[in-house]
């Protein structure tokens, strides 16, 4: 009992459960967000698994540069514009924002209409640039 009253092993302690929160948190963020690509995942979606591709960001935005092949879907009203499309409920969802934080929240929005893979490109519009990525207008 000696062990717990003396205040450096309540140190180690509080430092051991500080840093093992810390190694979970972006599996539990993962989780509870949904699943975030890379640019490099997010190519291999598009190209190899023919998965869908929706830009979130403003129609502005879009013009001046876009992912090859993806669609432009208002983040406010993207349920409706997806219910729209006849899409095949067996291909995989990408979505894209500026930053990933917007698309992040429309994961939870893709799957309610029964996509079983959906996730958002961690980083957004600027991860793929940053990966010095093709943008189309």
């Amino acid at each position: 009992m000696n062990f717990f009253t003396q205040i450096d092993n309540l140190a180690l302690i509080a430092l051991l459960a500080v840093s093992g929160i810390a190694l979970l948190l972006p599996t539990l963020s993962t989780l509870i967000s949904g699943k975030g690509l890379s640019p490099t995942e997010a190519t291999i979606w598009i190209n190899r698994r023919k998965a869908y591709v929706f830009d979130l960001r403003s129609e502005d935005a879009f013009k001046a540069g876009h992912l090859p092949g993806a669609k432009f879907a208002a983040a406010a009203t993207l349920g409706a514009e997806m219910g729209k499309l006849k899409l095949d409920r067996k291909h995989p969802v990408v979505l894209i924002c500026e930053n990933g934080s917007d698309s992040r929240k429309a994961v939870a929005v893709v799957k309610t209409l029964g996509f079983a893979e959906v996730a958002a490109l961690d980083g957004g519009i600027a991860a793929w640039k940053a990966a010095a990525l093709p943008l189309v207008k």
